[in-house]
């Protein structure tokens, strides 16, 4: 059998192994203040996701960190917080539209019709330096990403609980909170409307990237890629290392 048929066969096998995770998401029922510190009385009628796991399912290690997720929704914003466990919070990039994944790192991916094509990824650093991209198909079909396609009425914010880039104390975590507009949106979702109807299910997905780090001189130093390549940490397992598998993503239902 040729090589690139049975790489392919393995791969379906695996995403078979389990079926996409979902998430009834609630609607907010006061105002929402996007400042990281996920306090507002809306949050507390949101439920967490399960705990994120290795991308490639729970046969794999468990995460060395928690990281969980919750959303919520009103006519303007579809909002998204995630918790992240951190002992060494580190963040390095400051421009946006940089390469976010090479700090530790929170991704969102969003299908809204689930066709697999024309999806939104958004990238964020404990500093708040975002990334913005837009594939039009995935990598492994030959998509080439147009970067960058910002929502112009994206929000975002971190708090952190300890401190950023400081080596000579134990950090707890850093949280987030993301608002995406539905007019923006829009432009992702040809097929379904935006905001969405009661009952309409998207496809969504959410990673962490997490490097090892030591400490030399004061400083926080990142280990060799080649070396200790980098771990993803997802909600709802790929069954492969590659969040670019759209049809295995969550299904955000709202509700």
């Amino acid at each position: 059998m040729p090589r690139d048929v049975f790489a392919s066969l393995a791969i379906l096998a695996l995403m078979h192994m389990t079926q996409p995770l979902t998430y009834d998401c609630p609607r907010a029922i006061g105002p929402m203040r996007i400042d990281g510190k996920l306090d507002e009385p809306a949050w507390q009628h949101a439920p967490w996701t399960s705990d994120f796991v290795d991308i490639e399912g729970a046969a794999k290690p468990a995460p060395r960190f928690r990281t969980r997720a919750k959303m919520l929704w009103d006519d303007e914003f579809l909002y998204i917080a995630a918790e992240l466990e951190e002992p060494h919070i580190v963040a390095t990039i400051t421009q946006k539209n940089e390469v976010i994944f090479h700090d530790n790192d929170f991704e969102i991916f969003i299908d809204p019709d689930g066709d697999g094509l024309n999806y939104y990824e958004f990238e964020m650093n404990a500093f708040n330096t975002i990334w913005e991209l837009t594939l039009p198909k995935p990598y492994k079909d030959g998509g080439k990403p147009i970067s960058p396609s910002n929502l112009p009425g994206l929000k975002s914010a971190v708090s952190i609980d300890g401190t950023i880039n400081d080596p000579r104390d134990t950090d707890r975590r850093w949280s987030l909170e993301v608002a995406l507009p539905w007019k923006d949106l829009g432009a992702f979702n040809l097929n379904r409307a935006s905001p969405p109807n009661v009952g309409d299910v998207w496809r969504i997905n959410f990673s962490r990237v997490q490097w090892i780090y030591d400490i030399a001189d004061g400083k926080y130093v990142r280990r060799d890629r080649k070396t200790n390549p980098e771990d993803n940490w997802v909600w709802s397992p790929q069954g492969v290392i590659n969040m670019h598998v759209p049809e295995r993503w969550g299904c955000l239902t709202f509700r």
